[in-house]
């Protein structure tokens, strides 16, 4: 039976978090030396191997993974946030095994399909395993991430999953993933569940469709969206939104978006991922947070602040419906998203604390979720909730 603990910490001395969050899971669960995985997201302030050197001393022969998140964590105790934080769970469960790896991605060159293939491997020889797990956790740097679960894919089949993508608190390319093993800025870590309990994922963007609807006429590159109808993609989206163009170029489109990102939507219609629009570029194209293909639709998708809060509750709430007897919840919000509710995010807090009535939940905030929905594949998407929960 799977019991979870959770903890969180504001101290900014990363070993003094590591030991009052672990004193945390200790409260909860006497047992907590004996967990499978520790699930940890930190400041990128820290000196992360000084925290993770920490986590060996207090939970030693523990797989600890994680990355820094932005701004902050949310636990039952509230909202966790400021130059130091630390949010940890822990799962223990005899029953359970879990394979933790990680592959750092040290030169560019570097293939991020083949990265994924190699982590899959790892993880599995982590576990003591040869096949497939019952489902995976990932982290990953906000880059490659599709390529990085194509990769995986190739190794395990598919395999449902969730996760996100590290983040920093200015999107200067300060964030960190890590390990037991180290921490490291850009690449892949992974979680592999083997004898565990049932998961559950609900994965939304939780926006509304609008009537504004074009096909993608020219990329770059993967992430790179140059035109809507053959019209330049800025235009287009200034002109659905009913706003000047100038007042869209660079990163203030990041900001004025999270209100109105673009969405595409899955095969069966299940699914909007949205892709959320980064910078307004000189020549007229859009940068986005995830990759868009040519010949497909993409549409403008519409939600107000409040909408954002209140759609972190309503999908727990969902999430609830979804799992028998939970025992944890690992909830994965974007950072756009919590940019956008700004100092309303002690709203959240409330509402997951309700929703989760005392199951133990831990919230971070990335620059890319990743989830599944039903009958379609392991998708990844920004501006959206990737809510987990795990029965007992």
């Amino acid at each position: 039976m799977l019991k979870a603990s959770v903890g969180e910490s504001s101290n900014l001395n990363p070993r003094e978090a590591v030991k009052e969050t672990v004193g945390k899971l200790r409260t909860q669960d006497e047992g907590v030396g004996s967990a499978k995985v520790v699930f940890a997201y930190a400041s990128c302030a820290y000196e992360l191997p000084a925290m993770l050197d920490e986590f060996a001393k207090e939970l030693p022969g523990i797989p600890v993974i994680g990355n820094t998140s932005f701004t902050g964590v949310i636990t039952p105790a509230g909202f966790t946030g400021g130059d130091g934080f630390l949010g940890a769970m822990a799962f223990d469960d005899p029953g359970m095994s879990v394979g933790v790896a990680a592959c750092p991605k040290t030169d560019p060159a570097q293939d991020a399909a083949e990265l994924g293939e190699k982590v899959a491997r790892k993880a599995m020889e982590a576990a003591g395993k040869d096949e497939a797990p019952l489902y995976y956790f990932m982290a990953a740097s906000p880059a490659e991430e599709e390529y990085y679960v194509k990769g995986i894919t190739h190794a395990i089949g598919r395999v449902p999953f969730f996760g996100g993508s590290a983040a920093d608190n200015a999107i200067a390319g300060d964030w960190q993933l890590y390990t037991s093993d180290g921490a490291f800025p850009d690449g892949v870590a992974v979680a592999f569940f083997y004898g565990a309990p049932a998961m559950a994922n609900v994965y939304t963007g939780a926006y509304h469709e609008t009537e504004d609807v074009g096909i993608v006429t020219k990329t770059i590159g993967n992430r790179i969206l140059a035109e809507i109808d053959g019209v330049p993609a800025l235009e287009k989206y200034a002109s659905w939104r009913g706003m000047d163009i100038d007042g869209l170029k660079g990163g203030a489109l990041l900001a004025k978006s999270v209100v109105s990102p673009l969405g595409v939507k899955d095969r069966l219609g299940d699914l909007v991922a949205i892709r959320h629009p980064m910078a307004g570029n000189d020549d007229g194209s859009i940068s986005l947070g995830n990759n868009i293909a040519k010949n497909t639709a993409v549409i403008r998708m519409e939600a107000s602040v409040d909408e954002l809060i209140a759609s972190t509750g309503e999908t727990l709430g969902e999430l609830k419906g979804e799992v028998a007897d939970p025992a944890a919840y690992l909830l994965v919000h974007c950072g756009g998203r919590r940019a956008g509710i700004g100092d309303r995010i002690g709203e959240v807090a409330d509402l997951l604390a309700k929703q989760a009535g005392g199951v133990p939940f831990l919230t971070e905030f990335t620059f890319g979720e990743y989830g599944e929905v039903d009958d379609g594949c392991n998708t990844c998407g920004g501006l959206m909730l990737s809510f987990t929960g795990f029965s007992k």
